[in-house]
């Protein structure tokens, strides 16, 4: 059974940070693409960064040089670095992880970014 878990949201105020981490189970992590999404109340769910199974990394253009991804293979773990918050960052954040053919979701965190 197949299993992603977020955690690491939360409420920061602008120019803050947070560390999103999203913990697996069920596939083999070490081969798999794994990304972090996210939705904003009446906006269509978009990608904010991939990493590939060598550690090439792709960000959306308005996250890069703030956001960080990384990934744990020992641990079956993916984080998200989040800096320079801003309140256009208010999401849902979800964890995807695309192995053997399918897609696989995570039920998503909530960062919300207010003062």
């Amino acid at each position: 059974q197949v299993q992603l878990v977020e955690s690491g949201g939360g409420l920061v105020q602008p120019g803050g940070s947070l560390r999103l981490s999203c913990a697996t189970s069920g596939f083999t992590f070490s081969s798999a693409a794994m990304s972090w999404y996210r939705q904003a109340p009446g906006k269509e769910r978009e990608l904010v960064a991939q990493i590939l199974p060598g550690a090439y990394t792709n960000y959306a253009d308005s996250m890069r040089g703030r956001f960080t991804i990384s990934r744990d293979n020992a641990k079956n773990t993916v984080h998200l670095q989040m800096n320079s918050l801003k309140p256009e960052d208010t999401a849902v954040y979800y964890c995807n992880a695309y192995s053997g053919g399918l897609y696989y979701w995570g039920q998503g965190t909530q960062v919300t970014v207010s003062s």
